[in-house]
């Protein structure tokens, strides 16, 4: 890094020391304690302000979804942890393909676990991993860097535009500091951290909530969720099949035997059992409905 750089790097909001927790390493435990929920208490407030720009972010993931492309995070550190995460999470809760949502770390599998030095700066990695991906112009590609510029995102980010694909950028620094080329820029300005630099905290948060806005937004418009529960889930053990269960149980007022009966009838799908209960059809028939409706549950009882 050159001289230039490091003064670039000195420069981010991310890296500025605090002046509210600047005595915090002879505070009592609960008074550090209240300092940093203090902070954190300002982290949905700096998502409020980009909640237009977060909904831009959604409409190219739906139009990627709805149109065969795929949803990929990129990310370092615990940027790429969350975005590994939130990819993880998307088929137990939205009954979704794995290759659907997906996330890059810097350092690949081994990172996600153990901090793999140098691997942030890896350019060369990065566009083998996005050749590799086969990333083009049905996906949507999403940088996750709170600092913007880490190398390996930044990296991703060109290469996914190169090959055609639309691009979105989430950082906690400043807006008018961003001077990436991408489809949309979500910046959260959360300010310095408590600790400095540790931005594994307020900007973890506010990106974990951004993810949580956008996979779960975008699934809801993919009619993946009815009123507010998640209908597209998948049985993968008892937990959740017993919720199964009780969502059925709660759409439609039946009783538990009967939601046991009808979610066995419809080999598990929550929302031809759904269907099912609401109009009185058999199996083949709510599927029928459903896929008629898109997979969206309430045309298909309208209708």
């Amino acid at each position: 890094m050159n001289s230039a750089q490091k003064d670039r790097l000195a420069a981010l909001a991310t890296e500025q020391r605090n002046p509210r927790s600047k005595e915090i390493d002879h505070y009592s435990t609960l008074d550090i304690l209240k300092l940093i929920n203090n902070e954190d208490k300002l982290v949905a407030f700096a998502v409020e302000r980009e909640l237009g720009y977060i909904a831009e972010a959604v409409e190219l993931i739906v139009h990627a979804f709805k149109n065969g492309g795929r949803l990929v995070y990129v990310g370092a550190g615990t940027s790429g942890r969350l975005g590994i995460l939130d990819a993880a999470e998307c088929p137990p809760t939205f009954g979704t393909d794995p290759k659907m949502v997906v996330g890059l770390m810097a350092g690949g599998e081994p990172a996600v676990f153990r901090s793999q030095e140098g691997a942030e700066d890896n350019e060369a990695q990065a566009l083998r991993d996005i050749e590799n991906l086969n990333i083009n112009k049905k996906d949507v590609v999403c940088g996750i860097a709170a600092s913007r510029r880490t190398p390996y995102v930044v990296a991703a980010i060109e290469r996914a535009r190169e090959r055609g694909a639309m691009t979105i950028y989430i950082t906690t620094n400043p807006r008018r500091e961003f001077d990436l080329q991408v489809d949309v820029a979500i910046c959260p300005e959360v300010g310095a951290e408590v600790i400095m630099g540790s931005t594994r905290m307020k900007s973890g948060t506010a990106q974990k909530l951004v993810l949580n806005m956008l996979t779960t937004t975008a699934m809801i418009k993919m009619g993946k969720v009815y009123e507010n529960m998640m209908v597209d889930l998948q049985l993968t053990n008892e937990k959740l099949t017993e919720r199964a269960k009780r969502i059925i149980m709660i759409a439609t007022g039946i009783e538990y035997r009967v939601a046991e009966s009808l979610l066995n009838a419809a080999s598990g799908h929550v929302k031809t059992a759904i269907v099912m209960a609401k109009t009185g059809l058999s199996a083949d028939e709510a599927e029928v409905r459903l896929r008629e409706a898109n997979g969206f549950v309430r045309p298909a009882i309208s209708s």
